[in-house]
Order: structure tokens, then sequence, then C-alpha cells
């Protein structure tokens, strides 16, 4: 396994349970409540700074549990980040017509700013799945 193809792994695993973690915690506050009386911002700055620092940690101890894959990026490693790229590019163009008519909806702050949290997710996990793919069966 290359270190990209680790990295990749590393990202998608620790996005993915940071990102659940966040949405379980904070959505078994929402029954009963008044969504406007939530408070998400410090939360959900913490679920993404803790899922920066866990992917980099994890990253680390990858690399030094396995030091002898190769470090190198070659041209494969290149084309199938840029697929990958993509793919999160185009699930996240339209994840985010979701926020956009919230916004026209007038919703509430806390719907508008969870879905495009979700869009952000989504976007990530899609990339890492194309990547992932693209890794195991070839380009």
């Amino acid at each position: 396994m290359s270190s990209e193809e680790k990295r990749t792994w590393v990202s998608a695993v620790a996005g993915l349970a940071v990102s659940a973690g966040y949405l379980v915690f904070i959505l078994s506050r929402v029954p009963g409540t008044d969504v406007a009386q939530i408070g998400y911002v410090g939360p959900m700055l913490g679920a993404i700074g803790i899922g920066i620092v866990t992917a980099i940690v994890l990253s680390i101890i990858a690399s030094v549990v396995r030091p002898q894959d190769p470090a190198l990026k070659d041209e494969r490693d290149r084309e199938i980040n840029r697929r990958g790229e993509y793919a999160g590019f185009y699930v996240m163009s339209i994840a985010t017509l979701v926020p956009l008519a919230l916004t026209m909806a007038e919703a509430e702050h806390f719907w508008i700013a969870h879905t495009l949290y979700l869009a952000f997710v989504l976007a990530s996990l899609a990339s890492a799945a194309v990547k992932i793919t693209a890794y195991r069966r070839g380009w």
C-alpha cells in the first residue's frame, strides 16, 4: 500500500468517525428542543479541528509503523488524486443545493449549517472512495 493510499484511508476513517460522532451528539439534542437554542458552533468547530488533528496523528502513526512504503508521489498517484478530487467537487456542487434552498426558504441557521457540513463530509468521503477504488482496482 502506497503512502498516498494509506493517507486516504486514514483521512476517510477519521473524517467519517468524527463526523458521525458529532452528528449523533448534536442531533440527539434536537428532539423536543427549538433548534435556534442549540449551541452548535463550538462543537462543530471542535469536530472539524479534531478531525484534522486525528487524521494528521493517524497518518504519522501509519508512517512510523510501515516506514518502508514508498513516500514519493508518482504519475499514478497524481492521476488518482485528480480523479478523486473531481468526484468530491461534483458531490459538493450538488450537495450544496440543499443548504442554498434552505437559505432561500429562510430556514433556521442550525439546519443550513448542518446541511453544509454534511455536504463537505459527503464530498470528502466520495473523493476518498474514488481514490481507494482506483488504488485497489486500478485506473
